[in-house]
């Protein structure tokens, strides 16, 4: 009988981080410039390979396209695949600081490299965010109910119509709700922002991971309000040209994370 060579992935999702062993500094707190400086600096990466990142971020667009057409499966696929390629080009950004050219290769490089730990940050943001609709959701049922969501429901297939306090009552429910889900929501984005380039970079499981870059955004929490708003602006302008602007906007805003993240956690890449 012979062995199988197959080996399944490794998933952690508790280890401790032991900083001095791991290459990871204490999260540092930097300057509010450095939110449009991250854009800056991720610039020069996309320019050192325009070629390549064009590439990467087609085959992506194209993977998530497929995936989008298979009902349930797909969408939990992308969520968990996600994580995978953006851990792989965490890599390239580090390979292109060493002097080496960014390649198609690098994209999949997730797959190589703590590919359990970098699968498990996509099921926890996963299920994360399908807690925080539910929570939404209850909030909309137990508010609306009697004040003017389910109502107001009714009234639309009535000839009458919904009233108009129906009508405040539910753009009142639903900007408490946005307000609620925003406070939901940001927390479960800081804490999966860093995560894939702290898990293939140095090890860390999911959980872990997922801990410590919410504390850097949190430390960080200025710079990373201007990078969020130029992102918005810059996304808008991306988009008006047949969204062709994405091009650059993607590595750019990608390779940013890894900007951010290598100055917040760590003085140099090895």
């Amino acid at each position: 009988m012979t062995e199988n060579p197959y080996q399944p992935p490794k998933v952690t999702v508790s280890d401790p981080v032991d900083m001095s062993e791991s290459g990871l500094v204490e999260p540092k707190k930097l300057s509010a410039g450095r939110g449009w400086g991250w854009i800056q600096d991720a610039f020069k990466y996309f320019m050192s390979s325009p070629a390549i990142w064009i590439v990467n971020v087609i085959i992506l667009l194209v993977i998530m396209m497929v995936l989008a057409f298979i009902p349930l499966i797909g969408s939990l696929a992308a969520n968990i695949l996600a994580p995978i390629f953006t851990g792989g080009l965490m890599l390239g950004c580090a390979a292109q600081d060493r002097g080496e050219q960014l390649t198609v290769g690098h994209l999949f490089e997730g797959f190589q490299k703590n590919t359990g730990n970098l699968a498990m940050v996509g099921v926890l943001y996963m299920v994360a965010m399908i807690v925080v609709v539910v929570i939404i959701t209850l909030l909309m049922m137990v508010m609306g109910g009697g004040s003017g969501l389910f109502p107001m429901m009714a009234g639309i297939d009535s000839d009458a119509g919904p009233s108009p306090d129906q009508v405040q009552s539910l753009f009142a429910v639903g900007g408490i709700a946005i307000l609620i889900g925003l406070a939901l929501i940001v927390p479960v984005v800081m804490a999966y922002f860093f995560a894939p380039a702290l898990v293939v970079h140095h090890d860390l499981g999911a959980i872990e991971a997922m801990k410590l870059s919410f504390k850097g955004c949190l430390k960080n929490i200025i710079p990373f309000l201007i990078y969020g708003v130029i992102a918005v602006v810059l996304a808008i302008v991306a988009s008006v040209p047949f969204f062709l602007g994405w091009l650059v906007l993607a590595p750019v805003l990608t390779a940013a994370i890894y900007v951010a993240y290598k100055e917040i956690f760590t003085e140099k890449i090895e």
